[in-house]
């Protein structure tokens, strides 16, 4: 059975609910967290090459894991909060995005749309 976005945030939803922590999870302390993760994620990487990078990854797949759940669950947690439907946000932006960077024009390109 796969794991879908609803079964991950009602998980993430009883871990909070059950620690009564609804209450300091407001969409401002919650993307205050999202960029401390994330921040935290990307000392795994800073002054690293790509090469250097690609071996951090596994050589310390634990840790980054860890870093990336971190951001997951409260991104999932955020969403969940400000009712946002996760998964048809992200198709309306992979949407948009796939009008913004046809395949003719931004293959191969790390250009920005208004650059293509």
């Amino acid at each position: 059975m796969a794991t879908t976005i609803e079964t991950l945030t009602s998980e993430i939803r009883d871990f909070r609910d059950a620690r009564d922590w609804l209450q300091f999870h407001n969409p401002k302390e919650l993307a205050v967290a999202i960029t401390a993760e994330a921040g935290e994620l990307l000392q795994h990487f800073v002054w690293q090459s790509a090469e250097q990078s690609e071996r951090r990854v596994t050589e310390r797949r634990a840790e980054i894991e860890s870093e990336i759940a971190n951001v997951a669950i409260l991104l999932l947690e955020l969403a969940d909060n400000c009712r946002i439907d996760l998964a048809a946000a992200i198709r309306t932006k992979l949407a948009r995005n796939n009008e913004r960077y046809p395949v003719a024009r931004s293959k191969g390109s790390n250009r920005k749309y208004n650059e293509l």
